[in-house]
């Protein structure tokens, strides 16, 4: 910032000692300390709010940016009026009513069918034939005779 040399800075402190005295230079140094810390904390805050106006305006300006911007979005998606109807040449007498002509009187398909969205519809199986009465007599379960354990061993 300031250019001043260590030879001038060395000069500056001694005139100093000789003005103003080895027992008040401590003092002068302090004060002097604070008055310099001041100016940067002054200069501080000064750079800041510049910085924060610059930035406030930036932000301001995109802000009116995107209002215009929503303005005309909505304008465009408002629907025609007469007077928008006119002002392009199109009078409502000029053309008949067109939308019996242009619209289907079903504008849908009637099914799911029609439109192809169903599943495809499968060959259903032959119907089964009923089933016939059993030629053979079914068989009763019989008595199976019970075997008795003989306690047959060796003698001996």
């Amino acid at each position: 910032m300031f250019d001043i040399a260590w030879s001038e800075l060395f000069v500056i402190l001694i005139v100093a000692l000789v003005v103003v005295g080895p027992k008040d230079l401590p003092k002068l140094m302090r004060t002097a300390g604070q008055w310099a810390g001041r100016a940067r904390t002054m200069a501080d805050q000064f750079r800041r709010s510049f910085d924060d106006m610059a930035r406030q305006t930036e932000l301001d300006e995109l802000r009116n940016q995107v209002n215009n911007l929503r303005a005309e979005a909505t304008a465009a998606t408002r629907p025609m009026t007469d007077l928008d109807y006119e002002t392009f040449g199109i009078s409502k007498d000029s053309f008949p009513d067109l939308s019996k002509d242009i619209l289907p009187e079903k504008p849908f398909a009637s099914s799911i069918e029609e439109v192809g969205a169903a599943p495809p519809k499968l060959d259903e199986p032959p119907a089964a034939a009923p089933a016939a009465t059993p030629a053979v007599a079914p068989v009763r379960a019989q008595e199976v005779p019970k075997l008795e354990r003989s306690s047959g061993g060796t003698t001996g």
